[in-house]
């Protein structure tokens, strides 16, 4: 179930982060004040939705029975670590502790940034599938 688990949430994580995150929210994100914020919890909540939908789908179709408050605690913290790591400065801090100053002009940024969220996405498929 664990494999099943993580391949849906994963699969949501690019349907929401790629095709359905809008050129707004990439943009403004990471900035300061409501604006930054807003776009940043709309981002966010397109995780935990299209997750939460991915996760409902998964239990139609292969017959899973996932407990209804661990599934909500599940897509709420990938929804709030999305939340986190978008802010980059995460990234951007974890760079610079492993003296990875070099990659991160040179685009590396992106691939910390992908990691980190599907770290946070194996938390979640472990904990449900626990």
């Amino acid at each position: 179930m664990f494999a099943d688990l993580a391949f849906l949430l994963y699969v949501g994580h690019l349907i929401a982060d790629y095709p359905l995150q809008t050129d707004h929210q990439a943009e403004c994100k990471a900035g300061p004040g409501v604006k930054g914020w807003t776009a940043n919890a709309s981002h966010a909540s397109t995780h935990v939705v299209v997750c939460a939908l991915l996760l409902a789908l998964g239990s139609t179709v292969l017959g899973w029975r996932l407990p209804l408050l661990p599934t909500l605690a599940a897509v709420l913290w990938i929804g709030a670590t999305h939340a986190v790591i978008d802010r980059r400065w995460p990234v951007a801090a974890w760079m610079r502790l492993a003296r990875q100053s070099t990659w991160a002009a040179n685009g590396g940024a992106a691939h910390v940034d992908q990691t980190a969220h599907i770290a946070a996405l194996l938390v979640a498929a472990l904990f449900l599938s626990a």
